[in-house]
């Protein structure tokens, strides 16, 4: 499977009332691996940044006045994005950015030309409600050092949001891959991936002991056979 972890920079908020891309940043990942294929680009905007987002990336209008204009770079990025499956923190912010600078060129939608779009915003919403959910707040959850990031870049934000979006989604591991077209019935398009020895640990004499001692005192408490007991016994049974 070929994700692309995508960022951009931008010169404020608002894509509607004007404002434009000046940061493009992706990270490849085939099969949750990172393959070092990345796409970056510095863009000029043909506009001044709004002091806030200046302060927030710091990429100045002098810095970015030789830079490409998106016009030049749209072919090779639609290229590059071309059928991925996009992987975007708060992909609603970058996604309309990118469909009003596709539409400026008579291009379709952003979402016309890749897969399956993630928003791990949305994700770890899900997986963490209540919580603070930014890009740094995550990497402090999942262990991920951000100290070098003392201002946003859309290809190092890229490169850490893959390594949050793999600890996100750890558990999803596939056992086997398909390499192969739908036309190998025999299985030889099915690369089978090792991952990491499952320890099975038995219970020690004294753990079965407490455990049995737990489950007198439910009995007692009920006058009966705990649940606990009729589940074991079938389980056996079943056996």
């Amino acid at each position: 499977m070929r994700q692309i972890v995508l960022d951009t920079e931008t010169t404020g908020l608002n894509a509607r009332s004007g404002d434009r891309i000046i940061e493009i940043g992706c990270v490849e990942m085939i099969n949750r691996r990172l393959t070092g294929n990345n796409f970056h680009y510095y863009i000029n905007p043909e506009r001044d940044s709004d002091p806030g987002a200046l302060a927030v990336h710091g990429l100045t209008t002098e810095f970015l006045s030789d830079k490409p204009k998106f016009a030049e770079i749209a072919d090779e990025f639609c290229d590059y994005v071309g059928g991925a499956e996009i992987i975007i923190h708060n992909a609603p912010f970058d996604i309309g950015f990118l469909d009003v600078e596709l539409q400026r060129l008579g291009r379709p939608a952003f979402r016309e030309h890749v897969g399956e779009i993630i928003d791990t915003l949305i994700r770890a919403k899900e997986m963490h409600p209540g919580k603070r959910n930014s890009l740094d707040s995550l990497c402090d959850r999942y262990g991920i050092s951000n100290a070098h990031r003392t201002l946003h870049g859309a290809l190092l934000d890229s490169e850490l949001l893959a390594e949050v979006y793999l600890a996100m989604t750890r558990g999803q591991n596939s056992l086997s891959m398909d390499l192969g077209s739908d036309d190998d019935a025999d299985g030889a398009g099915i690369e089978v991936v090792e991952i990491a020895e499952i320890l099975v640990l038995s219970a020690s004499d004294q753990e079965i002991a407490a455990h049995d001692a737990l489950l007198d005192g439910l009995d007692k408490q009920v006058k009966g056979t705990s649940l606990w007991r009729v589940a074991s016994a079938e389980s056996q049974q079943a056996n």
